[in-house]
C-alpha cells in the first residue's frame, strides 16, 4: 500500500501548505522510510499499542473494538444461518442421492458458489427494499429509532443472508459428501441390513460422523467471514469492521489498516483452536492419538 502512488486522505487537503503538509507527515511519522515505521510499529504493538487511526484521530485498538461487534454479530448469524439450513440439506441429499431434494440443493449450492456477493446483495436490496419495502436497505438500526431488538433484526436480514449465501453452498457440499462416506460404512450398512429405519441411521449416526467435517470447514469459514465481511458490510452500509478495513484502506490510513489485518490473522489461530477442541469433542479418536 506504501509503495502505490498517493499517501494519506487528510494530506489532500488542498489548502494545506507545504509545510503544513511537512508538519503533519512529521507527526504522524510518516515521512520515514517503510523500514522505520514498521520497526516502531512492531515495537509499540509488542507493548499492546497499535498507534493512531490517521482518520479518526482515535486509538487504533479503540476504532477497531467500538466496529468489531457490528461484526461478530452480522458473522454470527451467517454461520449459524448456514449451520442450520445447509448441514440438514446437504444429510438428507446424501440419504436420497439423485432426488428432488438433492437435485435442488446441488444446483443451488453451485448457483450460490457462482453469485457475486455484491451483486446479490444489490438484487436483494432492490426486491426486498425498493420493491416489497418489507426490509431495509442499509445500516444497522434505523435513524433515529430506539434500536429495538425488532429493528436490529430486520437491519440484519439482508446483509447475514448474503454472507451466509457462499458459506451455505459449502456447507451443503460438504455434508452431503461427508454424510454420504458415513452412510458408507460397514457397521451402517449392517444396520440397514437388520432393519434400522434410514432416517434413525442418518441423525443418530451419519451426521454426528459427518460433522468432524463440517467443523473444519465452519474453521475455515470463521476468519473469512470477520475479515472477508468487507464487501457485504459496504453493500448495506454495516458500521462493522470489513467496512472500517475497506475506508482505512482507500484512506491510506496504515496503523488502521495494520490493526485490522492483525486482528483477522489473531481470528484465524483462534479459529484453529477452536475447531481442534471441538474435534476432540466430537471424535474419541483423535483424543487417543
Amino acid at each position: 500500500m506504501m509503495a502505490s502512488p498517493g499517501g494519506p486522505s487528510l494530506l489532500a487537503d488542498p489548502k494545506l501548505s507545504r509545510e503544513e503538509r511537512q508538519a503533519i507527515e512529521a507527526r504522524l511519522g510518516i515521512d520515514q522510510p517503510a523500514t522505520v515505521q514498521y520497526a516502531r510499529w512492531l515495537g509499540r504493538a509488542i507493548r499492546g499499542d497499535l498507534g493512531h487511526s490517521f482518520l479518526y484521530q482515535t486509538p487504533t485498538l479503540a476504532t477497531i473494538s467500538a466496529r468489531l461487534p457490528a461484526t461478530l454479530t452480522l458473522a454470527g448469524s451467517a454461520i449459524l444461518l448456514s449451520l442450520v439450513i445447509g448441514v440438514p440439506l446437504g444429510a438428507l441429499g446424501a440419504s436420497r442421492p439423485g432426488s428432488l431434494v438433492d437435485r435442488v440443493a446441488s444446483t443451488g449450492s453451485v448457483l450460490l458458489l457462482s453469485t457475486p456477493a455484491f451483486w446479490l446483495g444489490i438484487m436483494l436490496i432492490l426486491v426486498f427494499a425498493v420493491q416489497l419495502r418489507l426490509l431495509p436497505a442499509g445500516g444497522a438500526t434505523t435513524d433515529g429509532g430506539d434500536g429495538a431488538l425488532a429493528d436490529r433484526v430486520r437491519h440484519l436480514v439482508l446483509p447475514a443472508t448474503v454472507l451466509a449465501a457462499a458459506g451455505l453452498a459449502e456447507l451443503v457440499r460438504y455434508s452431503r459428501s461427508a454424510t454420504r462416506a458415513a452412510l458408507a460404512q460397514p457397521f451402517l450398512r449392517v444396520a440397514r441390513a437388520r432393519g434400522v429405519p434410514v432416517n434413525a441411521l442418518l441423525w443418530r449416526h451419519a451426521v454426528p460422523n459427518a460433522l468432524i467435517t463440517v467443523t473444519s470447514v465452519v474453521g475455515l469459514q470463521l476468519p473469512r467471514l470477520i475479515g472477508g465481511a468487507a464487501i457485504t458490510e459496504t453493500v448495506f452500509s454495516w458500521p462493522g469492521m470489513g467496512r472500517l478495513g475497506v475506508e482505512a484502506a482507500l484512506g491510506r490510513d496504515y496503523p488502521l489498516v495494520m490493526g485490522v489485518t492483525l486482528l483477522v490473522s489473531a481470528a484465524v489461530v483462534v479459529a484453529s483452536l477452536v475447531v481442534d477442541v471441538v474435534q476432540m469433542a466430537l471424535d474419541p479418536r483423535i483424543r487417543a492419538s
